[in-house]
């Protein structure tokens, strides 16, 4: 695997940081020149991540949240991960309209939203340890 550019963004887990994010990402995965809607569609993926390390990961107590983006060929890979609690059961979480804060009136869709969005999406997490979400999307050749 060639990895063509990449970068790193680490950032606390303060929900007025979410939209920083995706306009970082938005703006690193504009060098493979995706339309309007892909870059929406970028952005909101990274967003639903974001807000999940935030409120699930660290149940909004401090922590970081990193953001690695690749670009391998005409792919951006987008790797989302905190330091949190982790997921007990991926699968379940992975349901729409699953959630765990239903006291927040959290609709459950965000990992949904992200593999609308994304060509893939790869959940890893450890309870106690935190949760990496890769998301991958492909972009045609000209």
């Amino acid at each position: 695997m060639r990895v063509d550019n990449e970068m790193k963004l680490e950032f606390l887990s303060k929900s007025q940081n979410e939209s920083f994010a995706r306009s970082v990402v938005a703006a690193f995965a504009a060098q493979l020149d995706p339309t309007i809607e892909e870059i929406s569609e970028i952005k909101t993926a990274v967003s639903e991540a974001v807000t999940n390390c935030i409120i699930h990961g660290y149940e909004y107590e401090q922590g970081y949240v990193t953001i690695i983006c690749r670009i391998i060929d005409n792919t951006v890979e987008i790797e989302i991960s905190d330091k949190g609690k982790g997921i007990e059961d991926i699968e379940m979480a992975r349901q729409p309209l699953y959630t765990s804060k239903p006291e927040l009136e959290r609709s459950g869709m965000g990992f949904t939203v992200m593999e609308t969005f994304m060509d893939q999406v790869s959940i890893f997490s450890e309870p106690g340890k935190g949760t990496t979400v890769i998301m991958r999307k492909n972009f045609k050749k000209d």
